[in-house]
């Protein structure tokens, strides 16, 4: 028996908590659209979502090391999809709406630009007196206006909560600005998960990745609570970290993070009394939380990968290199528009020169930038 929306949004009334948005409760869509037959409408932005060319771009965008340092390390893309599962689960424990979730952590990075947090700053710094650049409002816009995929109207058409989820993401490196978005809500319990979600994944990954590169070794880390935790836990004792066990104390890592963000954010949900999603938007606290004990240790290592990897001389370098890129980039398409693509000259009478390169620079993938650059600065190079 084929299952059709009109079942599937009654499941929604059966599995999911009064604090879970439904989707057939959605504030609907900025333009008239249809309605699938057996997809709910969080579904659709899902798809929608995914089948994106911003989406297909994170593939070869930094997350901490260029996509030219090895197959192995994590880039944007795979990130994204770190970040989807775990707020997956942690909706589904939590009676969120596992494809609302789904749909807003694969869209929170979108607006990245090339070479991570590094092309973000650069670009924010040359867009200065023109609205500057923030990667969170550039996911935004490419939801809302630069995907061109339909006939009937720019963007992907997103729901109002997929949208919103997007709008506020919050993380300890990312602010929102939900000016449009009901500002004085907060984040609905779908965008909260999101954001812990974004955080748990990239401390795990970054520390793995960290331990692959050899830019962050055992030894380094003994003092970091977080790391004793994990070691005891699998048993690990050998001076030597071979891959298996790092895979180990990793997946050890996320697990027992998971658990203790269900276990504290259920809690706080209990002792709030709240019955529906209007009254957790208007609490003034966030329910979505880590035990003290946690936050803790998570800001230990916070603090740990800062100084150990994401300051250290060689990620240091690629992100001196993806400034210096960015920068070139930037100023000869400013000094000479005709360099840039036709289809990106057409917008600059609606849009202005700078957003416009702005736009063109953000949608690069590493790869790209590097190729074009290479194209505008190498003699030997063809155009």
């Amino acid at each position: 028996m084929a299952i059709k929306r009109e079942k599937r949004e009654e499941l929604e009334d059966y599995c999911l908590a009064p604090y879970g948005i439904r989707s057939k409760e959605s504030k609907g869509r900025e333009f008239p659209d249809d309605k699938p037959i057996y997809r709910t409408a969080f579904q659709r932005d899902r798809d929608r979502i995914l089948h994106t060319t911003a989406f297909r771009r994170l593939e070869y965008k930094t997350q901490v090391f260029l996509n030219t340092e090895g197959d192995y390390y994590r880039t944007r893309l795979t990130h994204t999809l770190e970040v989807a599962q775990i707020g997956r689960t942690v909706a589904l424990a939590l009676g969120a709406n596992e494809n609302l979730e789904e749909a807003i952590c694969l869209a929170h990075d979108l607006g990245h630009s090339p070479f991570g947090h590094s092309g973000e700053r650069i670009l924010n710094q040359l867009m200065e007196g023109q609205g500057g650049f923030d990667h969170n409002k550039q996911s935004l816009r490419i939801v809302t206006k630069l995907e061109n995929r339909f006939e009937n109207f720019p963007g992907l058409n997103l729901t109002w909560e997929t949208r919103e989820g997007i709008v506020k993401h919050e993380t300890e490196y990312d602010i929102s600005d939900a000016e449009d978005f009901d500002p004085e809500l907060r984040g609905h319990l779908e965008a909260q998960i999101a954001n812990a979600a974004d955080e748990l994944a990239y401390s795990a990954h970054d520390l793995d990745d960290g331990l692959r590169s050899g830019l962050i070794s055992t030894s380094k880390l003994k003092d970091l609570e977080i790391w004793k935790i994990l070691i005891k836990s699998v048993g690990w004792k050998d001076k030597d970290l071979n891959e298996l066990d790092r895979k180990r104390i990793i997946r050890r890592m996320i697990g027992i993070e998971v658990r203790d963000l269900i276990e504290c954010t259920d809690q706080k949900i209990n002792k709030s009394g709240i019955t529906s999603v209007e009254e957790l938007q208007k609490l003034p606290y966030n329910v979505i939380c880590f035990s003290d004990e946690m936050k803790e240790n998570n800001r230990e290592l916070k603090d740990f990968l800062f100084k150990n990897l994401y300051k250290n001389y060689r990620v240091i370098r690629m992100q001196v290199k993806a400034e210096s890129i960015i920068s070139a980039l930037f100023s000869a398409y400013e000094k000479n528009p005709l360099m840039l693509p036709e289809h990106i000259q057409t917008g600059i009478e609606n849009k202005g020169l700078q957003r416009s390169i702005c736009d063109y620079i953000a949608g690069m993938t590493d790869r790209f930038a590097i190729g074009e650059h290479q194209k505008l600065f190498d003699p030997t190079q063809r155009p």
